[in-house]
């Protein structure tokens, strides 16, 4: 397995494995939770946050909910990866448009690094939630671009490349509330403004991603295909409980399924993926690579209230997909 397209991060936030203990395929950051939920003066919490290699440091973008509980996006710096600096005060996009709406509220950011321009993709409200997009050239001005897609929709992940010639994208339509289905839908576009092309790519199979599954990091390129780490969630009597896992996916056809893992990657089990303001979720945003080493970073959202950083290598992931592969079949 080769890395395509990926750099060398040779300042990638890293621990090592645990020595002693069970070897799963990823391993949890010692001192999680590496972003607590009260690091600005006003947040509620920091969970579901999107961050990328900047002028050799880090910067990002992060969903923080204020004491209002009112959800919004917020830029953020960090030297190593693990200390991170979050202003206190939301973006204000600048829109690009004058007649472009205001938003309602945002959340779930990830951010994309495509021709020379770091994309912003978030969950937008206007009118129900859709997936609102906008930019960014040094993380301190941010434009605010047209919404790709119309209510209801959530999750949008933009691909780190083009295919085709056009702009690639995966989002989970859903509905206005705590949609209880959802399935990932592929799309493009040539100009990030007009999107059709549209391709069902995967559905919920059973056991934890047995009610909705969503796209999590962008896709990392891969001589095996796209790797795509994404949510799943299953319906317990106790409510819903989020994990996730990976899936391959065709280079040249993304919505085409090469392996999907049965076993997810990683569930709440820790005390902070338990008990927080949503028990019992694990939500994978972002992704960090070093295209040298194979090492991987994921920053992941923990019960609604907190960051959680965990560790591991891509090729091992990549063989754990397709050791444990089970494409759209049916789990009972």
């Amino acid at each position: 397995m080769t890395l395509k397209n990926i750099d060398p991060l040779p300042n990638i936030p890293w621990e090592d494995r645990p020595k002693e203990g069970r070897h799963e395929v990823l391993w949890r950051y010692s001192k999680n939770p590496v972003i607590p939920r009260d690091l600005t003066k006003y947040s509620n919490s920091i969970f579901n946050s999107a961050v990328v290699p900047f002028k050799g440091e880090f910067a990002g973008v992060f969903r923080c909910d204020d004491t209002r509980r009112h959800m919004d996006v917020y830029a953020g710096r960090s030297k190593d990866g693990f200390s991170w600096q979050i202003e206190d005060d939301p973006i204000e996009f600048v829109k690009i448009d004058p007649d472009l709406p205001d938003s309602d509220y945002k959340y779930d950011p990830r951010v994309v690094y495509l021709d020379g321009r770091y994309y912003v993709i978030w969950c937008n409200g206007y009118h129900g939630p859709c997936i609102g997009m906008g930019y960014t050239d040094d993380f301190k001005t941010f434009y605010q671009m047209e919404s790709a897609t119309m209510p209801f929709n959530r999750n949008g992940v933009l691909f780190p490349r083009k295919i085709r010639g056009n702009f690639a994208m995966y989002t989970r339509p859903s509905d206005s509330g705590h949609t209880p289905f959802g399935d990932i839908i592929y799309s493009e576009s040539p100009d990030l403004v007009y999107w059709g092309k549209h391709r069902h790519v995967m559905k919920p199979i059973g056991g934890w991603q047995s009610t909705k599954v969503g796209a999590g990091p962008a896709p990392i390129e891969t001589s095996e295909g796209w790797l795509l780490f994404y949510h799943g969630v299953l319906t317990s009597c106790n409510g819903y409980v989020y994990s996730f896992g990976a899936a391959l996916l065709d280079l040249d056809e993304p919505w085409k399924v090469i392996a999907r893992g049965g076993p997810y990657l990683m569930s709440p089990q820790t005390t902070y993926e338990t008990s927080g303001d949503v028990p019992n979720v694990a939500f994978p945003c972002a992704a960090l690579v070093d295209g040298a080493s194979n090492r991987l970073a994921i920053y992941y959202g923990c019960a609604d209230t907190v960051t959680g950083l965990a560790f591991g290598y891509v090729n091992d992931v990549i063989d754990f997909v397709k050791q444990n592969d089970v494409k759209g079949r049916v789990i009972l």
